[in-house]
């Protein structure tokens, strides 16, 4: 979504791309907080004790202001290791983790940045492609109008063509109708919509998600569930831009 948006160039508010920054992380950590909910198998006392105790460890370094990073990598290795041997998924350790380790400078530097920095290049051009590609192939053989047409891979367009838009959208009203939020300068509502559309462009948690719900049981499900959410991505990314472009350019008019 960042992505399509960036197409856009500097006609982008600012405020715009904090706000579908926002929405792509609470969107990730809901799907992680749904994984670690409903996709475990056999929980084990023994492994939750011993997270539970990774977990006290990890607050009591940011309690005394641990700042060596590598202190938090070794406690949140033992803590992957008990989440994942729980039956809980291992995703959740790494954003426990994250949670615990400071952002706060001190003498200029912060232990959370140094890691993003030192991290980003390795998460953004080998671990993400490396998910994609292994995900997200789609075999064609064998589809037909009547699978495409079939409840699962419609249910998955609806919802990230429609549904997401359309929730996020509907809770930004209220919020601005209750008064718990205001609209940034430069920004008009329809342009928040547009980025609700946007929003629905989803591919590594959506796949990740389907690959865990009909794992290797039903391999024809997953196919349709990924052409569901290729062809609701791809909707979402095509309108979305549409309407943002649309938007901004109306507004460029009148100014």
């Amino acid at each position: 979504a960042l992505g399509v948006l960036a197409l856009l160039g500097s006609r982008v508010p600012v405020a715009l791309k904090i706000f579908l920054m926002a929405l792509a992380i609470i969107d990730d950590l809901g799907a992680i907080v749904i994984i670690a909910l409903f996709y475990t198998s056999d929980l084990s006392v023994l492994s939750l004790s011993v997270a539970a105790v990774a977990i006290v460890v990890l607050a009591l370094l940011n309690v005394f202001n641990v700042r060596r990073t590598g202190i938090y990598i070794l406690v949140g290795m033992v803590l992957w290791t008990a989440v994942l041997k729980s039956g809980v998924h291992a995703t959740l350790a790494g954003v426990i983790v994250g949670f615990f380790i400071p952002l706060k400078e001190q003498d200029g530097k912060s232990p959370a940045r140094q890691l993003e920095h030192v991290l980003h290049p390795w998460v953004g051009f080998m671990i993400l492609p490396l998910f994609a590609f292994a995900n997200a192939g789609v075999s064609l053989a064998g589809v037909t109008l009547d699978g495409l047409t079939s409840v699962l891979p419609l249910g998955i367009i609806a919802g990230l063509f429609i549904g997401k838009p359309l929730g996020i959208s509907l809770f930004c009203w209220l919020a601005l109708k209750l008064k718990l939020a205001s609209l940034p300068n430069g920004t008009t509502f329809s342009q928040i919509m547009a980025v609700g559309v946007l929003c629905g462009i989803g591919f590594t948690m959506s796949i990740f998600i389907s690959t865990l719900a009909f794992g290797a049981n039903a391999p024809e499900l997953i196919v349709w569930a990924k052409l569901g959410i290729l062809i609701g991505s791809l909707l979402a990314a095509v309108i979305g831009y549409t309407l943002l472009k649309v938007k901004l350019s109306g507004q460029a008019v009148q100014a």
